[in-house]
């Protein structure tokens, strides 16, 4: 049940508060009696002037304004005028539609036509508010700043993406808007036609967030500054696949598990790194800096690892124990006393590389090229050195280093 403020004049002094009957009939039989006018001089106005017959278009707590039809009859009609002009409740209600608007959203100021509020959602709190007068949805406009636009106070951030919405049907969202906050915009103005394509660019936004995205050179740099030297920075199962971190001093990392696929690492300093079990399938390690790794049953398959230096001449070995090295490229790498048992080498590139003292046992050297390469007291006891080339050896291979 809707109700309404019922003033006898314009001053708004002595009204009532009543239920709004069903018919206008009703209603106005229902005035007469608190006010004790007589029904059938009586006229019911809205605030903007119009006479209202029909009680759909009161609103819930809306004020109407009586006024009595002035007869000859009548000697105590109180001198009411009739004319709808001098109805009109206050200046503040009058005010001038005009084809474009101006409007002022937390300060920010923006200017629109009056039919682009209007055409696409004509339902919507924006719309009501410049509607013309005829229209039963009519909200009055907020107050106006200096500059004649009508303030509301919402994000301009946010609203931008709204009326651009209103102007052309689509939702366009700059890189650093959130849609979370567009969408209480949207629910705010009852703009209902734009809530479920926000609601799809969230849900994107979360798959998004939810596929793990990779990190960038610019983030990792940040944490690395601002972890202190005495802290260890982990990296523990991030995805930095394909992300360029060449030249970057990355000690003491943690980076077990973390996926560096495709990483450019080349010329990185990666020494005394934790890389066990980490994916680096495919990365270019170029010239890197390997002193003391741990990168046990690391995936570094077709890793470009050429030049690489991993004798620390503190004397840490580098442990690569049963790290996946197929196919990869560690041409004139220096590899001395590194742990490689059990590893897979199967195809790899080997030429030139200084393997003195490595250990190479039950690895996987098949078709393995190991040409020019020096092998001096390395432990290839057990390993598999099927089709592997030994062209142009710096030192002989003894049979007691291949055999159990």
């Amino acid at each position: 049940m809707k109700r309404a403020f019922i003033y006898k004049n314009k001053s708004e002094r002595d009204g009532k508060l009543m239920a709004v009957e069903n018919t206008i009939k009703d209603f106005k039989k229902e005035i007469s009696l608190q006010f004790h006018l007589p029904e059938e001089n009586l006229k019911l106005f809205a605030a903007n002037g119009c006479e209202i017959n029909d009680v759909r278009v009161i609103r819930d707590d809306e004020k109407v304004y009586l006024s009595l039809e002035c007869e000859k009859t009548l000697t105590n009609c109180d001198k009411v005028n009739n004319s709808v002009e001098k109805m009109i409740v206050s200046d503040e209600r009058d005010r001038v539609v005009s084809d474009w608007i101006k409007l002022n959203v937390g300060g920010k100021h923006f200017v629109t036509s009056r039919s682009t509020l209007l055409a696409k959602e004509p339902l919507s709190m924006l719309a009501r508010m410049f509607a013309d007068d005829n229209n039963m949805y009519l909200m009055n406009p907020s107050v106006t700043d200096e500059t004649g636009a009508y303030l509301i106070d919402r994000s301009p951030e946010y609203f931008e993406p709204i009326l651009n919405y209103l102007r052309h049907g689509e939702v366009i969202l700059d890189k650093h808007v959130n849609p979370k906050g567009v969408l209480e915009e949207a629910v705010f103005f009852g703009l209902d036609s734009m809530i479920p394509q926000l609601n799809q660019l969230i849900e994107e936004a979360l798959s998004r967030s939810s596929n793990n995205q990779s990190l960038t050179r610019m983030d990792v740099i940040r944490l690395v500054i601002m972890t202190p030297t005495t802290s260890e920075l982990r990296f523990q199962g991030v995805n930095l696949a394909g992300a360029d971190l060449n030249r970057l001093d990355l000690r003491h990392i943690n980076f077990k598990y973390a996926c560096l696929s495709r990483c450019n690492l080349s010329g990185a300093n990666l020494s005394h790194c934790c890389l066990e079990r980490a994916d680096l399938s495919h990365a270019n390690l170029e010239g890197a800096q390997l002193l003391g790794v741990k990168a046990l049953c690391a995936n570094m398959e077709g890793a470009i690892l050429k030049g690489c230096n991993m004798e620390d001449p503190a004397g840490s070995r580098a442990i690569m124990e049963g790290v996946n090295l197929k196919g990869a490229n560690l041409d004139g790498s220096n590899m001395a006393g590194v742990n490689l048992r059990v590893a897979t080498l199967k195809n790899a590139n080997l030429q030139n590389c200084d393997l003195r003292t490595a250990v190479l046992a039950g690895a996987d050297l098949e078709c393995c090229d190991l040409s020019g390469s020096d092998l001096h007291e390395a432990n290839l006891r057990g390993a598999n050195l099927k089709d592997a080339a030994f062209e142009l050896m710096l030192t002989p291979l003894h049979m007691s280093q291949t055999i159990r």
